[in-house]
Formats: C-alpha cells, structure tokens, sequence
C-alpha cells in the first residue's frame, strides 16, 4: 500500500509520517517513508530569504519548483521499484507540487511561460509514470488547519528561514485554497482528512494512536472495495 502524507506547510507531515511508519513496524509491518527534500535543498532557503526583486531576477520561484519536481518524480519511482515493504509513505506528493507551481503563478512570481514550461514537463512525466505499475498512491492523508495553527506550527518548529514575518502573506495564499484544491480537484486517490487544529502526534500519544487507527481503517476499506472488484 501506498500513503502520502499532504498538507500545508508546518502542520506535521513528516512527525504523521515517522508515526505511521514506527506503528506499521511494532506491528511487524515492513515499511518506509519517503521524505521531502529539505534539508539537502539548495534552493529553498534562497526561496524564504532572497526580496522579491532578487528572486525574481533569479527565478528562484520556477527553480524551486523544478527542483521538487524532479525529487518527487525520483521518489514516486522509488517507491513503485522498493518492493520489500508492504507500506511506503511519501513525505508530500507529486501533485501536490502543481498546486504550489499554480499558486507562485498567481502571486507572479512565476511567469505564464514558466507555468506552461512546468505543466508540460509534468504531463511528460505523468505519461511514464503512466508506463509503470501503481504510480498513484492508495491514500492521501490530508492535514489540514486553521491558519493560526499553520503558523503556530512553523513558528514552533523555527526554521530559520521559514520564520520572517514578511512571508506570512505567501503563507495565507498557499492556505486560502489547499481545501479546495485538495477537496475538488485533486482525484489520484482515496483521501482521509486529519483535523490538525485538535491533534498533535509528538506531544499527545493519543492523538497518534487514534491517527493511526483512522489510517488503518481507510486502509482496509479500501482493500475491501479492491477486492470486491476483482471478485
């Protein structure tokens, strides 16, 4: 089975994660996360601390996103070729990286050709992943929060360069339209909704198990209705 763990930037996809991946294991379950490449990313920290005008000049914005575009197009076929574990989860999913390319789109700080640029690059990709066996995962477990809990998290967490405060606007405009995007237009998969407002898995065991039951139940109701099409 194949998980990823979406959501907006701070709300914990990598503590859900490594929470699912110690669960699946105490249980004897093989399995392996994926993770989103930050902290070997040249090009991020520059993203966060650069003025507009240098990022601009720079197209840092349209680096940036070729830049998660190529790692997550290495990790969805990592996970297609890994076949011991019989889990995988992905830290963050491929498309999910077209709805951060749309929204620097429509801040301008990535230009229309540059969009179509990087839609085209992702079509190709998409066309061989096309090729290959279970590109799409079994699963999206969405984050989701309040605003004041997405920057509560990424204050929390102090990434240095996430924590300006002049970056609170890019923040709110990733925000405003995750839920919806993710609601009504995103279709690769089963999706279970995690309310990151009430749940904390790193201070509140608790929380974890019952995010794990919850992971666990979707899991099998989606085994159930696969094997009632093959039967």
């Amino acid at each position: 089975m194949s998980i990823v763990i979406g959501g907006m930037i701070g709300l914990g996809k990598t503590s859900v994660a490594d929470t699912l991946n110690a669960h699946f294991k105490n249980k004897g379950i093989e399995s392996k996360v994926f993770y989103e490449a930050v902290d070997d990313n040249p090009i991020l920290p520059l993203y966060y601390e650069l003025t507009p005008e240098e990022l601009d000049a720079r197209r840092i914005p349209f680096l940036l996103q070729l830049f998660f575009l190529n790692k997550r197009f290495k990790t969805v076929k990592d996970c297609i070729n890994w076949q011991e574990p019989l889990y995988t989860i992905q830290d963050r999913s491929i498309y999910e990286d077209w709805y951060f390319a749309y929204v620097n789109k429509s801040l301008g700080r990535i230009s229309e050709l540059e969009f179509k640029i990087y839609e085209d690059l992702v079509e190709n990709m998409m066309e061989e992943l096309n090729e290959l066996p279970k590109k799409a995962p079994d699963l999206m477990v969405y984050l989701k929060g309040s605003f004041d809990t997405v920057i509560d998290r990424i204050m929390a967490r102090g990434r240095s360069f996430e924590i300006n405060p002049e970056l609170k606007e890019y923040y709110f405009e990733v925000w405003k339209g995750y839920d919806e995007w993710v609601m009504n237009q995103y279709a690769a998969s089963e999706v279970l909704v995690i309310d990151m407002d009430n749940t904390d898995v790193v201070k509140s065991n608790a929380d974890a198990q019952k995010v794990c039951r919850d992971v666990e139940e979707k899991l099998n109701e989606i085994l159930n209705i696969e094997k009632a099409h093959i039967g």
